[in-house]
């Protein structure tokens, strides 16, 4: 009988008969082996997909306690915003904007395909969400995980998980979502447009650029600084050729430690008991309808670029708008070369794709000037 006793206690106390009274855990962890499943074995994201994942199937586990300790102070860096603002350091290390630079006019089609943003903002209006919570889902349409955790770490902590899931999960599926939408709002006949090569950027524009960059959009919206001003600051590392080692770092060591813990913070923040609900599946389908209204919008301005230019600009690279930097581009590229073999769009594209870097931490900077406490 003591040995059952014992048993018995020890079952009572474990987080199998927490399953019992709140069953919502084990489908959060079904849920978690899931998005693991999409990220190791269908390679969606995996970088933070895992990670994300992993932190969901932690903070799921009922009676560990881990979200009180360990998880709670590797949360900080999203509280605070330190993560997604050094993940954009990495990405500015990793990023040439050389393709904007030679071509200005790629900053028009990044800023259309931030139309997303401002469409689902209004849709989550209408849907009943508060303004700041709007303005956090509406953040999904840029693409880009890390300032759609910003913003939502900001306006909607609360929504964050459900926020950051879409984000990436919809980053990951660029090359699925994008081509119906790019083949319906483009002729073939502009499809098959060929690009001439852009012109040669010297060393010098390369370095004056993130100097020039971040000294007006941060003056001209303030709340941008944290991730536009670590983005130059990172591309400056990069383009001076005088600190190789802090670029590599950058690039390689400091992003992906971020990376993990980003994720692993984001992933622990869905716990069955606030992420189960009505709302989760209104900001996923929200962040859907954002995205692609979002890569209409840079469609529409590559069109509009095409006509103003006499056909010199194929439609297709205003798609790479959204900031999935290089993955919108490398669609641009597949889709040009679909309607004609000999069209190389990659560098063209990667303009309008660096300007949505921009142009989605612009649009954040001015939702949290607006909506931030």
């Amino acid at each position: 009988m003591v040995i059952i006793d014992v048993l018995k206690t020890i079952f009572l106390e474990s987080g199998f008969a927490a399953f019992f009274e709140e069953p919502r855990y084990l489908f959060m962890i079904l849920i978690a082996c899931f998005l693991l499943y999409l990220g190791i074995r269908k390679r969606y994201e995996p970088l933070l997909m895992i990670p994300i994942a992993f932190g969901m199937l932690l903070a799921n586990l009922p009676r560990t306690g881990i979200t009180e300790g360990l998880i709670h102070y590797l949360s900080l860096g999203v509280e605070y915003g330190i993560y997604p603002s050094l993940v954009f350091l990495g990405t500015g290390a990793m990023t040439d904007f050389g393709p904007l630079i030679a071509n200005p006019s790629s900053l028009i089609m990044g800023a259309g395909a931030q139309f997303g943003i401002f469409t689902a903002f209004l849709m989550a209006l209408v849907l009943g969400f508060e303004p700041n919570v709007a303005a956090a889902i509406g953040v999904i349409g840029g693409a880009d995980g890390p300032t759609a955790i910003l913003t939502a770490s900001k306006l909607a902590m609360d929504y964050l998980p459900a926020i950051a899931i879409a984000a990436y999960s919809y980053m990951a599926l660029i090359p699925m979502i994008q081509p119906p939408i790019m083949r319906l709002l483009t002729t073939e006949d502009e499809r098959k447009i060929v690009m001439k090569q852009a012109r040669t950027v010297s060393k010098s524009e390369k370095i004056i650029f993130p100097i020039v960059v971040t000294i007006f959009v941060a003056l001209l919206i303030p709340d941008t600084a944290p991730l536009v001003g670590m983005l130059m600051f990172g591309n400056l590392l990069k383009e001076s050729g005088l600190t190789d080692r802090l670029s590599d770092t950058a690039q390689n060591a400091l992003t992906n430690t971020v990376v993990i813990f980003l994720g692993i913070s984001v992933g622990a923040k869905a716990i069955a008991t606030t992420f189960l609900t009505l709302r989760t599946i209104e900001i996923v389908v929200l962040g859907l309808i954002a995205f692609s209204f979002s890569t209409a919008g840079g469609l529409m301005l590559g069109k509009i670029m095409c006509k103003l230019t006499g056909g010199k600009v194929n439609p297709l690279i205003g798609s790479a708008g959204v900031s999935a930097v290089p993955m919108a581009a490398r669609v641009s590229q597949s889709e040009g070369q679909k309607a004609n073999p000999g069209n190389f769009l990659l560098m063209h594209a990667m303009g309008p794709n660096v300007a949505g870097v921009i142009g989605s931490a612009v649009a954040a900077g001015f939702m949290l000037k607006i909506f931030g406490s």
